[in-house]
């Protein structure tokens, strides 16, 4: 979207003013499938859980990753005027509730839907044989996530050295192991990473094969975007995933994947009004309608750093200067090294791009001060 529109949009809606476009997500999901054809996209809703984005993807053909009850409904509510084959058939081959550790309630309320889960202890496959015993079973190694902004291999994950064990048990318990699921973590650089955790489950796979016949592999998410421009583009990786696939799996083994982040963080921008102006020992501070406790809450919670451009000046001498949030904490820093112009005014506006995952889903309503009002375009 050009700047004098987005400037248009700010005037008019006011500011914090989060504005997604639906036209990107649509590009990205066709990009992701472009680029890895045999791989199903399980969007994972954790990333932005907006109703409208949701929509989007399902209209696209998309399926979902889900972590809670209310992620799953949020699904369901688009399937729930469908026939009740219809509604089965889709929640089992378009839904996996990708969260290993689930409340007991939880799974009660699942077992009518006949669930695709992930687990990866045996305390949980107890909870689902006595709560959830119609679901379908994934089961989660642990890999390596090395050079990921977010590691999720210290809370997640089978060692793979336990895997075959831990799927062992699962049948002899009466229940259903589907497939082997990874993840490599979230903002993932290290191709490498793909590369030995789809190496771990072949080898995984190979083994339990020779009793059990498995269908799936999951390999997770993790997908980068072009935050700083330095990022291994997102085709290159593919690429690599795309011979490692060939290589090491049968072709009716179906492949599925979690892209949250890459399915969204591109396809919003910020805009955010400069409510404050100041000198901290020498350094410039400009304070913002918006924060870490909003919709930058990804600096804290999603370990993301976001930067900012002027929206409506351009020409002024541009120093190294600081961006804060507008509550009473110190903690409320979005950044301490922006470059921008050092002429900028109160009500003045700034503009950051790329903050589509990982934000208005973290954010809160701190101090009173209100969310960022939520724009959707080209729907």
């Amino acid at each position: 979207m050009e700047e004098s529109f987005l400037l248009e949009l700010a005037e008019e809606h006011g500011t914090p003013l989060f504005i997604v476009d639906h036209d990107i997500i649509r590009e990205n999901y066709r990009r992701f499938r472009t680029a890895l054809p045999r791989v199903q996209a399980y969007y994972a809703i954790k990333a932005n859980p907006e109703p409208e984005i949701i929509e989007t993807l399902f209209k696209e053909g998309a399926s979902f990753d889900v972590a809670s009850l209310a992620e799953f409904l949020r699904v369901y509510n688009l399937i729930k005027s469908w026939r009740k084959q219809e509604k089965s058939g889709f929640i089992w081959d378009k839904i996996i509730y990708a969260n290993t550790i689930k409340q007991i309630e939880t799974l009660k309320r699942l077992r009518p839907y006949k669930p695709l889960v992930t687990y990866d202890n045996e305390s949980e496959l107890v909870k689902i044989k006595e709560h959830c015993d119609t679901a379908g079973l994934v089961c989660r190694v642990n890999v390596p996530d090395t050079g990921s902004m977010v590691e999720f291999s210290s809370k997640f994950g089978v060692d793979p050295a336990d895997a075959g064990y831990l799927i062992e048990k699962a049948f002899s318990l009466g229940l259903s192991v589907e497939g082997i699921s990874f993840h490599v973590g979230s903002q993932c650089t290290n191709p490498d990473n793909y590369v030995t955790a789809l190496n771990i489950s072949a080898e995984i796979l190979d083994e339990v094969e020779k009793r059990h016949r498995l269908r799936l592999i999951d390999i997770g998410g993790g997908f980068p975007i072009a935050y700083l421009g330095n990022e291994i583009r997102f085709e290159s990786l593919a690429r690599i995933i795309n011979s490692e696939l060939e290589r090491l799996f049968r072709r009716e083994l179906e492949i599925i994947a979690e892209p949250g982040r890459f399915m969204v963080a591109n396809s919003a921008v910020l805009i955010t009004q400069i409510i404050g102006k100041a000198k901290r020992k020498g350094k410039l501070f400009y304070y913002i309608d918006d924060g870490v406790y909003g919709t930058f809450s990804g600096v804290v919670y999603d370990h993301c750093q976001y930067h900012f451009s002027s929206l409506n000046k351009k020409d002024g001498e541009k120093e190294i200067c600081a961006v804060v949030g507008p509550t009473c904490d110190g903690f409320d820093k979005v950044s301490m090294s922006e470059e921008l112009p050092d002429d900028l005014q109160l009500g003045d506006y700034l503009l950051t791009r790329n903050i589509g995952a990982y934000t208005t889903v973290s954010a809160t309503d701190y101090n009173g001060i209100p969310r960022a009002k939520i724009l959707h375009m080209n729907r």
